[in-house]
């Protein structure tokens, strides 16, 4: 998840302004979003096909295409009507709509596919993995302590940039910080989670690594397009993260990875034991 967590800032006297407006918006976010996912059902897929929409929106915005604007209402629109196919049950159909939007140009159809295919595979691990909450769980909470992670050990220790080029604030020791904060996030929740089948703990911790590093790609590749865009953040929803884009990010590549993953494992149950037979 996205801009939470730039893989670090500046140094150790870096600015800590917008920590105040982040934790208070991810006091309300976190629990919403738990509850959402813990619950399944409708209420899962309306928060889902709602943030696709949202997404979406952002996506074109940058591109100039604002709400205002028809190009921007039908990107809008289009992502939502691949998330309801999905819940409906028609996930071919789903994938369909997601390639007719190339008629709506390259640039904006290269969004549809990311928002896409992170949204599609979010409803598909919620309802066809098992346990479905606790795979969505798992998946969401190492991307966000990957970025949680990332933020605050950038911030503390600073030091050598990751990425200057496309994101300054970003530094080696924020990525490594946010690896490790979600690897002891994927030992715990694995172990934890009911009916864990041996190896739970470390396989929990590889794949946890593995939706981390996803999840940093997913945010560098977000900050990539809004440096060639000139914008700095997606969008102003979330105080303190910025847009939706920007704090879901990560999930745009560590959420098709695990969908991917998921298909491999035996019997259809959490992707961390893919290949176990």
């Amino acid at each position: 998840m996205g801009r939470t967590a730039p893989a670090g800032a500046a140094g150790k006297s870096g600015n800590w302004k917008d920590l105040r407006a982040r934790v208070l918006s991810a006091a309300v976010l976190v629990p919403c979003v738990a509850l959402c996912v813990w619950y399944g059902g409708l209420l899962y897929g309306a928060l889902i096909v709602l943030a696709m929409a949202g997404m979406a929106m952002e996506w074109a915005r940058m591109f100039g295409f604002g709400l205002e604007t028809r190009r921007g209402q039908l990107c809008m629109a289009w992502a939502a009507c691949m998330g309801i196919a999905a819940l409906a049950g028609h996930w071919g159909g789903a994938l369909l709509v997601m390639a007719a939007a190339i008629v709506l140009g390259s640039a904006l159809w290269a969004g549809q596919v990311a928002i896409g295919c992170a949204g599609l595979s979010l409803l598909w691990l919620r309802y066809m993995s098992e346990p479905g909450a606790g795979v969505v769980l798992f998946l969401v909470a190492c991307v966000a302590l990957s970025d949680t992670g990332a933020y605050m050990t950038g911030r503390l220790l600073g030091g050598p940039k990751l990425a200057p080029r496309i994101s300054p604030a970003k530094t080696w020791s924020g990525s490594i910080g946010g690896l490790g904060c979600a690897v002891l996030g994927g030992m715990l929740i694995a172990g934890l989670l009911p009916g864990a089948l041996p190896g739970a703990v470390w396989r929990g911790a590889v794949f946890g690594a593995l939706v981390a590093m996803a999840a940093q790609v997913g945010d560098l590749a977000e900050s990539a397009l809004k440096r060639a865009r000139g914008v700095k953040d997606s969008g102003a929803i979330l105080p303190g993260h910025g847009g939706l884009l920007d704090r879901f990010d990560g999930l745009l590549v560590a959420a098709p990875m695990a969908a991917l993953l998921s298909l491999g494992a035996a019997g259809g149950i959490a992707f961390w034991y893919v290949g176990l037979h």
